[in-house]
């Protein structure tokens, strides 16, 4: 018989991304939207597209991811955020290469992300292999027992034979300015929540000085000069700018948490940055 594949993307208030995802997942078997309180119309979208919707109360990233990977009956499973598309040759190739019975257990797609609407191809964002596609019950999101319920960054573990696509999966990240600093002010809130949780704040103000500091610097400048992000122009400057100031502000946020005034824990939304 031929292997089915199944689509798992999470959401909340999504309905600006969630048509053009979903669009170029058509040739799916399944397509699991597991939403965790959306009050725009991400829901309806999701059922124009013949998407099985299920509500879920938010768990936190590698939770929620598995939460939708766990809802999926196909013998490969495609994990999808929002904001991502697969290119039409991506499509092409993956509706080829699942049934001709691939020897390995998983794929890896090359991530094109966008901001400001340009392809970002220097400084570390390309080609951003993400692995994606994967034989069900052979892989998850991460979640140890130091950090149960991972806040950002989740990564999918997976133990086995693995090859990489050819095509692009495209990630529309940040369209504006505004989209970008405030998911980096969010994020950082989260990043600072697991190094609180991990101890990594210290009360030597030598300490804190190079990491909300020289740290930032030294993250611009190796994106920018030495991986080559100024080839990306205007875009490779702000881009790299401002996730050079995430870092500093991630640090800034662990220590005021843990030695100032601990604030209480963020609700993300369930697109992911990485």
């Amino acid at each position: 018989m031929r292997p089915t594949i199944s689509v798992a993307v999470i959401t909340l208030n999504e309905e600006r991304n969630l048509p053009r995802t979903l669009a170029s997942v058509q040739f799916a078997d399944q397509i699991v939207v597991l939403d965790s309180g959306s009050t725009d119309r991400t829901v309806e979208i999701a059922h124009q597209f013949n998407a099985t919707v299920i509500h879920q109360p938010w768990l936190g990233f590698a939770r929620q991811k598995n939460a939708a990977i766990a809802l999926c009956t196909g013998d490969w499973i495609l994990s999808l955020d929002a904001d991502e598309e697969l290119s039409p040759e991506l499509q092409r190739q993956i509706r080829t290469i699942i049934p001709s019975n691939p020897t390995v257990d998983a794929f890896y797609l090359k991530r094109r992300n966008l901001f400001l609407g340009r392809w970002v191809r220097h400084g570390g964002f390309y080609p951003d292999p993400k692995l994606r596609l994967f034989r069900r019950n052979v892989a998850g999101f991460r979640q140890t027992p130091k950090f149960q319920d991972r806040l950002v960054h989740e990564t999918i573990v997976f133990d086995g034979a693995a090859s990489t696509l050819d095509f692009d999966l495209i990630h529309h990240a940040y369209p504006t300015l505004e989209d970008y600093i405030e998911h980096m002010d969010r994020y950082s809130t989260l990043g600072a929540q697991l190094l609180v949780q991990a101890g990594r704040t210290s009360r030597n103000p030598i300490t804190f000085l190079f990491a909300v500091l020289v740290v930032p610097q030294l993250t611009f400048l190796w994106n920018y000069i030495v991986r080559l992000g100024f080839l990306d122009g205007r875009e490779g400057l702000l881009l790299h700018l401002y996730q050079a100031t995430y870092t500093s502000w991630k640090y800034a946020k662990a220590w005021q948490r843990s030695h100032i005034d601990p604030a209480p824990n963020a609700h993300p939304v369930a697109s992911n940055p990485q």
